[in-house]
């Protein structure tokens, strides 16, 4: 019995769209050294569709991990359940334009972990960068939030990441919410 990642990927892109998301890319890595795998999607909540805002879900599958629940699985009874005690990572990277307008990073910190909560904790960093050395600083924001998905619920069929996804939605709305203002124009 193996963990079929490829299908708990098609099923969380249909789930998305359930939780009212647009699915609009993905892709599958593979490093060839180490066999470590990535599955990337492309959504953005519908209610930001041609916004400035795009969401990029990244599922990181150590196959140590893959690997060593498969063991346990082989060794186990037909009908038993493994400890739950496998999991990999999940995650949230929104993508936001460059701003001239840019929030709070205490106050935006602030408000996106009222949101996500310890279901899904959000970080938020900034980078400024100089075209020249005499023009102004572009401020671009990297909001992330990370969760972790448990093999054993993907191997029963229980995974559905729904609060999860009710979650991202709402920064995802958060962020769309106040690009606008963010985004303006400098003066000048």
């Amino acid at each position: 019995m193996a963990v079929d990642i490829p299908g708990f990927i098609a099923d969380f892109k249909e789930h998305a769209t359930e939780h009212g998301f647009h699915v609009h890319d993905e892709r599958h890595f593979v490093e060839t050294y180490s066999l470590r795998q990535s599955w990337e999607v492309d959504v953005h909540p519908e209610s930001g569709c041609g916004g400035p805002i795009d969401l990029h879900v990244a599922l990181d599958v150590n196959p140590n991990t893959v690997l060593s629940l498969r063991e346990v699985l082989e060794a186990m009874g037909e009908f038993s359940e493994p400890p739950n005690e496998y999991h990999l990572d999940l995650y949230f990277n929104w993508a936001v334009p460059p701003l001239h307008e840019p929030p709070d990073l205490l106050v935006l910190a602030t408000d996106l972990a009222g949101i996500g909560g310890l279901t899904l904790p959000i970080e938020v960093s900034a980078v400024d960068s100089f075209a020249d050395v005499i023009g102004a600083p572009e401020r671009r924001l990297q909001v992330t939030g990370k969760t972790q998905v448990s093999l054993v619920d993907v191997l029963m069929g229980r995974e559905q990441l729904c609060e999860v996804l009710d979650l991202s939605r709402e920064v995802s709305e958060y962020l769309v919410d106040n690009a606008d203002e963010w985004m303006g124009q400098p003066d000048g």
